[in-house]
């Protein structure tokens, strides 16, 4: 009951507008122009951007992080119960380690986001629709970015990242796509959901290069926990524990603040040195 009332604040959240009416976000943040449609489903999306401070000064090319629930990366009065912060995790770290990122925030479908974010069926919850979803980020949504963008464009220097069940589904898109992804941030993932990621590693396998940060908070219910060490244990048999960094929070809750605090170690270690 607990993991579906947050599941459900989540989904609802972010159909509400925070109480703050001036924007949070950083000046190096933008709405993309063009509104964006999702292939199959015949839905509108809406993409934010993230560009690095030295984007308009130089000719240089750039990693980018596709992130899912895009109202809640950047500005508190379009997030439910505030922002990860990822304008002002990322601007502080191009100043302390001259890091830097172009950042994709596609927002979630609202009362469809538990069908988008989610790529395997469910018995209570309904039809799966994170195919679609990923189809729509992987060959509308991209493609555009690196034609209007300066990016880098391999795997190497693409991350998907996400909570709940956007951690779900970007552990279903780094092993679905390795053409394009390499790099996952798994925070709080939605483990519970079904046994389809656990026969998705089982069945697939991972790139050599990829990386993979898995998060949980300690106080985000026994289920939840139970079945972030279960993949655990299942990455380790299959051979992968070189190439994730797993950490378990005990006073990590299932909410943006904990994202918020854990966002910078998730973009450090997925973008670190040699595996």
């Amino acid at each position: 009951m607990k993991i579906l009332i947050a599941l459900l604040m989540t989904t609802l959240a972010i159909s509400v507008n925070a109480q703050q009416s001036t924007s949070t976000a950083a000046a190096n943040v933008h709405v993309v122009d063009s509104v964006f449609t999702i292939e199959g489903l015949e839905r509108e999306r809406q993409v934010r951007i993230y560009l690095p401070p030295d984007y308009e000064t130089t000719n240089d090319r750039y990693p980018v992080l596709y992130m899912h629930d895009g109202q809640n990366l950047f500005d508190d009065t379009t997030s439910f119960v505030g922002e990860w912060g990822v304008d002002e995790i990322l601007n502080e770290l191009y100043t302390e380690k001259r890091m830097r990122f172009i950042v994709v925030g596609i927002d979630n479908g609202q009362a469809n986001r538990i069908h988008e974010l989610t790529a395997w069926d469910h018995p209570k919850y309904g039809k799966a629709e994170g195919k679609p979803y990923m189809d729509f980020i992987v060959h509308t949504v991209k493609p555009y970015i690196d034609q209007t963008y300066r990016t880098i464009n391999n795997p190497q220097n693409t991350a998907i990242i996400g909570s709940s069940l956007g951690g779900l589904i970007s552990h279903y898109a780094i092993f679905e796509y390795p053409q394009v992804f390499g790099k996952a941030g798994i925070l709080s993932p939605s483990y519970w959901w079904g046994e389809g990621p656990f026969i998705q590693v089982e069945s697939g396998e991972l790139w050599g290069g990829a990386r993979l940060y898995l998060l949980m908070g300690g106080k985000e219910g026994p289920q939840m926990v139970d079945s972030f060490q279960r993949m655990l244990r299942l990455l380790d048999e299959k051979g992968y524990s070189r190439q994730l960094k797993s950490k378990l929070v005990p006073e990590g809750e299932h909410n943006e603040q904990f994202w918020r605090r854990e966002f910078k170690e998730v973009v450090l270690w997925l973008f670190g040195g040699p595996l």
